[in-house]
């Protein structure tokens, strides 16, 4: 799937110089894209505008040439269930459920994994420990895995992550971005990862400044 950009601006954001903000940008399908941003420059909000939860802007977001402002209710749930997946920067886990629930909600919903598939990510992860308990006793870092994870037990061809490291060590960086690379590679889905640092956490494509 092709991500493009027609002249895409926040009204709220003050512009000064970006390789994103009001140009024509594509993001081609397969392809790891590295988007890096300094705090208040909105890198959570063209994540959400690209996943289609914010609307306040101008310009175009297309994927595959259609607008995602035209999509109806019916194709705006397929497009999610099916097509796009994401890790919210705030992570947006459910405080009052399990680990193991989290992400069984996401597997039961797509049928994509088994349970087993889910346990193995976990142990890769070094969270399996964790399935049982409610996500609010668990350490931040604990909860960004398991939000990835339940990112990765539904089918996307685009893969959407906002800072979701910013709470794991080197070595818990180098397991769960193996795991992403994985899954990306399987699914030949187009990588699109924001962080206010430049990395070498994937082979990126392409780099930009927002």
């Amino acid at each position: 799937m092709t991500i493009t950009l027609k002249k895409l601006n926040i009204p709220f954001l003050p512009i000064l110089d970006s390789d994103i903000w009001n140009k024509h940008v594509s993001f081609k399908a397969g392809n790891k894209y590295h988007i890096k941003a300094s705090s208040g420059s909105g890198k959570s909000t063209l994540i959400q505008s690209l996943y289609g939860i914010q609307k306040n802007y101008a310009g175009d977001v297309l994927f595959n040439q259609k607008n995602i402002k035209e999509f109806s209710v019916e194709e705006t749930c397929e497009w999610r269930a099916t097509k796009i997946s994401i890790v919210f920067q705030d992570l947006k886990l459910f405080e009052d459920k399990t680990a193991f629930e989290n992400i069984d909600i996401k597997r039961a919903l797509t049928n994509t994994y088994t349970l087993e598939k889910m346990h193995e990510f976990a142990e890769q992860l070094g969270v399996s420990h964790t399935l049982n308990r409610p996500i609010q006793t668990l350490s931040y870092g604990e909860r960004q895995r398991i939000a990835i994870i339940r990112a990765l037990m539904q089918p996307f061809t685009v893969l959407l992550l906002d800072e979701p490291f910013s709470h794991l060590d080197k070595h818990n960086i180098q397991l769960a971005s193996k795991l992403i690379a994985q899954e990306l590679q399987l699914r030949n889905a187009t990588l699109l990862l924001t962080d206010l640092e430049d990395d070498n956490h994937f082979e990126y494509h392409q780099k930009f400044a927002l």
